[in-house]
């Protein structure tokens, strides 16, 4: 088996991947940064659906997640902040996507205890909240917890700063966000970097997702640096 694990584009990526309707598939980003902007685009030109996506958030109306939400393409989310996309707002109010919203830390250790191979652990967040019906509740030193179970996925859609032909990547800034851990709970793995490197130009001890958990890698192009909020001061 080749470790080289580079394909053309996002197109190729799919294409190998063979995503079915119905598949549950992770996608990394934060708001806008970290966004897997080509995977999601060449998703929406397959048109694959009824997906299950996990998500810090749904993106806003015209990028990210929300793309497949024009066409119709997701029937349920799993996410944490769903605050900046009224499409997503009109589509769960009617009834035509299913909603699952998971507090953002509770979120991030369920998908690393996924990757650990840990099939769930107690929190006490969201004791005594609508987040803890139907949970088993436990009691630790005489404090309420709720046991929550770990999230893996079918497929993985990551977006990298950097990474070489292995499939090895660095994160830059805050773009690391939950790309890493969502790397490490799928069956297949694709990565989209802003730059690809040889083999051996990245430092070890810098390397924030190993190859192993990567199949298959590409350099993304057409990258927009977008600002989710921005507020100024009047001019003086």
């Amino acid at each position: 088996m080749s470790l080289n694990k580079t394909v053309r584009d996002a197109d190729e990526a799919l294409e190998r991947m063979a995503i079915p309707d119905g598949a549950t598939l992770m996608m990394g980003g934060f708001g806008l940064c970290g966004i897997p902007e080509n995977l999601i685009a060449a998703l929406r030109r397959r048109g694959t659906k009824d997906l299950t996506i996990i998500s810090n958030n749904a993106g806003v109306q015209d990028f990210g997640i929300g793309l497949l939400l024009q066409t119709r393409q997701v029937r349920k989310m799993i996410s944490t902040y769903v605050g900046e996309n009224e499409l997503f707002e009109t589509l769960v109010l009617s009834g035509q996507l299913e909603l699952d919203l998971v507090p953002q830390g509770t979120f991030a250790e369920r998908i690393r205890a996924g990757g650990a191979g840990i099939p769930g652990f107690y929190t006490p967040t969201g004791v005594g909240t609508p987040i803890a019906e139907g949970k088993e509740v436990r009691v630790f030193d005489g404090r309420e917890y709720l046991l929550e179970t770990a999230l893996r996925a079918d497929f993985a859609f990551i977006k990298a700063w950097k990474g070489d032909a292995w499939g090895n990547l660095v994160y830059r800034m805050t773009a690391r966000n939950f790309n890493p851990m969502m790397a490490t709970a799928a069956a297949k793995v694709a990565v989209e970097v802003e730059e690809l490197v040889e083999v051996g130009a990245l430092q070890p001890d810098q390397i924030h997702t190993p190859s192993v958990y990567i199949d298959y890698i590409f350099p993304g192009s057409g990258y927009e640096k977008r600002i989710e909020q921005r507020t100024t001061r009047p001019r003086g």
